[in-house]
């Protein structure tokens, strides 16, 4: 059995709820990432991705973007894996979920690495079949948001184009 430690990256670049958004995206920049985990110390309490930082903070306008802090776009609530967990298993985590990478924590869910599946299929390659299925599932189209948030969003930008 293959498992997470066997193939996670560890050492990741780490940044603070209280940094800036700019902060997060020149360090995703510098690192070539979407993705930077958000740690209070050691205890991993969110994630931010690139996608968070366009859709949270520059489309939802919701202030100054210079002073505007990662935990005002991050997401709080994390899927993660532990290092003793069965890549296989993670892997149809990761499809179900449509998610590309896992923070790996340990018992007090301090952040001890993070798995990819790039991770996963470089280190691994007799899980080809299984991160490839994975990697379909993953990106499935998702539907479309009919949120009144996100109607009110369509609509004026509808608006603004006539």
């Amino acid at each position: 059995m293959t498992t997470v430690a066997d193939v996670m990256t560890r050492d990741v670049r780490t940044l603070t709820p209280s940094d800036s958004v700019v902060a997060a995206a020149r360090c995703m920049d510098e690192l070539n990432v979407g993705v930077i985990p958000v740690c209070d110390g050691e205890k991993l309490v969110g994630m931010v991705t690139d996608r968070d930082i366009v859709v949270r903070g520059v489309a939802a306008q919701q202030g100054e973007l210079k002073a505007m802090k990662l935990a005002d776009v991050m997401s709080s609530h994390v899927r993660c894996a532990r290092e003793g967990d069965d890549v296989d298993r993670v892997l149809s985590e990761m499809a179900e979920a449509q998610i590309r990478r896992l923070p790996v924590v340990d018992g007090e869910q301090r952040l001890v690495g993070i798995v990819s599946l790039g991770d996963i299929a470089a280190k691994n390659p007799e899980d080809e079949v299984d991160v490839a299925m994975s990697l379909g599932d993953i990106s499935s189209p998702a539907e479309p948001d009919r949120s009144e948030t996100g109607t009110q969003s369509q609509s004026q930008s509808q608006s603004q184009k006539h």
